[in-house]
């Protein structure tokens, strides 16, 4: 390969079935697989306490900062090696989840998260100036209210916890990100097999940012769909 990698996201609710859908991609593409919170050591030690401490008491704004903590991590040692090296990245969420999360599902101030956002994906070396290094293609994975709570029933966890009126909230954050960036933003129906969900993902992908490069990436066939 040559060239800078591709650099795609996906983003949605939980239980959307972005974590299926992006190893399915990423498999099919020969890419590096990766996720936030996680992608490093300290990032998986982060996971487990944003997501999965019962009693942590955590502020809203302490939260975000957590994430962007992660974030920063993430593309300074796992994103921005891999894509100059040529190689695409697929990550499971991205900077979205911050501003539908944090931002629309939380109350804080988008201004201020945007901010962070850029901050926290900023890179930089003795080649080049630093820049905010952001997905090419970001894919909002969207599901029918019904179907959310049918899935989530099943695994919350921290912030699956929270009441639906939350959840509502990231889901309409998630659709104004997509609809403010349609030249970034492909939005996807998650409702079906992971087969079919998978098709319309290669679908929305073949008219977005590095549709070539990912097109010529693509392997002769593509892995079994898991429902996980």
């Amino acid at each position: 390969m040559t060239g800078r990698g591709v650099y795609v996201a996906f983003e949605g609710i939980d239980t959307s079935g972005k974590t299926s859908q992006a190893r399915l991609l990423a498999d099919r593409l020969g890419a590096l697989a990766t996720r936030e919170p996680g992608g490093t050591a300290l990032g998986e030690a982060m996971r487990q306490v944003l997501l999965h401490d019962e009693h942590l008491e955590l502020t809203d704004r302490a939260e975000a900062l957590l994430f962007a903590a992660d974030r920063a991590q993430h593309v300074a040692l796992v994103v921005e090696p891999a894509l100059a090296s040529g190689r695409h990245v697929v990550t499971d969420r991205s900077y979205g989840s911050t501003l539908a999360y944090q931002g629309y599902g939380r109350g804080l101030p988008l201004d201020r998260l945007h901010d962070l956002v850029a901050w926290a994906s900023t890179t930089g070396s003795a080649a080049g100036p630093p820049q905010v290094l952001l997905p090419d293609v970001v894919v909002l994975l969207e599901i029918s209210e019904d179907e959310m709570r049918r899935r989530m029933s099943d695994r919350p966890d921290r912030i699956e916890s929270e009441p639906g009126e939350f959840l509502q909230r990231v889901a309409e954050g998630f659709r104004r990100l997509a609809s403010a960036d349609e030249a970034r933003w492909r939005r996807v129906d998650a409702d079906g097999t992971p087969e079919d969900v998978a098709e319309r993902v290669w679908a929305a992908l073949a008219d977005g940012p590095g549709a070539a490069a990912l097109a010529s990436a693509a392997q002769p066939s593509r892995p079994a769909a898991t429902s996980s």
